[in-house]
């Protein structure tokens, strides 16, 4: 049998990677922003000129006005905090705003609630029980700086889903002082907390972790932090939790990032390849109550559900094209 090179081996990779999805992303955008008379970067035509623009990355004016009433509903003291690429046509916080946002315009979310429903998850009843980047500064005891902000939250008291929303990232936001060289990345469980930069200035995220069991998992009796490269799952997770909410996951289905199916079921050994990605990843390593809380879902879902809805059909077609899902 003639061994085969590193690079023929690469064709035969079963699983999706993430070039192809960019790829896929920013010729969507380049094309929606050129057929809709968008000014953009000369050398990056899927990205408006500058950030002044970003209204134009939304795909109604319906939606533009929307989300521009909730940045003016946010006080001096607590404002609205706008992304720092909300410009660029792979941005996650505007395909947030495209995607629930457009649902919000309408007051109707049956399509997100049909697909949390069958993830075991319940949508508050209210449509005025939406909001975008909400944040707590109680929660963490985050006194000083950018708290830990949540993407899309609805709350009425009773029913409270916190939703993280995911385009192109490659991962979940890791540790700021490990990556800037101030942590060794060493994990600081069991009675070493002061070790943690974070936890030395008040940070409530070790204590959380704590009092919801994380620290009896195996993730977290390792060497490595978990939150040296996790640090916005767990802190946003831990939000929700202190929130008596669910926690969701929001991300288009192509990516290979959150998860990833092999695009061929079984190896050559006739073993099935398992799914990868972050999200099993992490979610795997929490105890089992807290998994309970917890789901994925994708927007290729959330449009499946909505696209044969009248009301939604004109805004789900026009997503479709600025995001080059077919």
């Amino acid at each position: 049998m003639v061994k085969k090179s590193s690079r023929e081996l690469t064709k035969t990779w079963p699983y999706k990677r993430y070039a192809d999805f960019e790829k896929r992303l920013r010729d969507a955008a380049t094309k929606w922003f050129k057929d809709n008379g968008c000014q953009t970067k000369p050398d990056m035509p899927y990205c408006l000129e500058s950030f002044g623009m970003w209204d134009q990355n939304l795909i109604t004016d319906g939606v533009r006005e929307y989300i521009k009433g909730e940045v003016e509903n946010k006080s001096a003291n607590d404002p609205f905090p706008a992304h720092k690429y909300l410009h660029h046509g792979l941005s996650s916080q505007a395909m947030g705003f495209n995607l629930i946002g457009s649902m919000a315009v309408l007051d109707d979310f049956t399509p997100l609630r049909q697909v949390l429903k069958v993830k075991k998850i319940e949508l508050p009843g209210s449509t005025d029980a939406v909001s975008f980047e909400h944040d707590d500064r109680k929660v963490f005891n985050e006194d000083v700086g950018q708290p830990t902000s949540i993407d899309v939250t609805y709350t009425d008291g009773k029913e409270n889903v916190f939703i993280e929303v995911k385009l192109a990232e490659k991962e979940f936001g890791g540790c700021s002082i490990f990556k800037t060289g101030d942590c060794a990345g060493a994990n600081p469980c069991k009675s070493r907390f002061n070790s943690c930069f974070l936890h030395h200035i008040g940070r409530k995220y070790w204590d959380l972790a704590k009092e919801n069991g994380l620290l009896e998992t195996d993730f977290f009796k390792g060497p490595i932090c978990p939150f040296a490269s996790n640090y916005q799952f767990f802190r946003e997770l831990l939000f929700a939790l202190e929130k008596n909410g669910s926690y969701v996951l929001l991300h288009d289905a192509r990516s290979p990032v959150f998860t990833n199916e092999a695009k061929v079921g079984v190896a050559e050994d006739g073993t099935a390849y398992p799914e990868t990605g972050l999200w099993p990843m992490l979610k795997q390593s929490l105890p089992k109550e807290v998994r309970s809380k917890m789901a994925c879902i994708t927007v290729q879902e959330m449009l499946t559900a909505g696209e044969n809805m009248p009301i939604h059909e004109d805004w789900i077609a026009e997503f479709k094209k600025k995001y080059g899902i077919v």
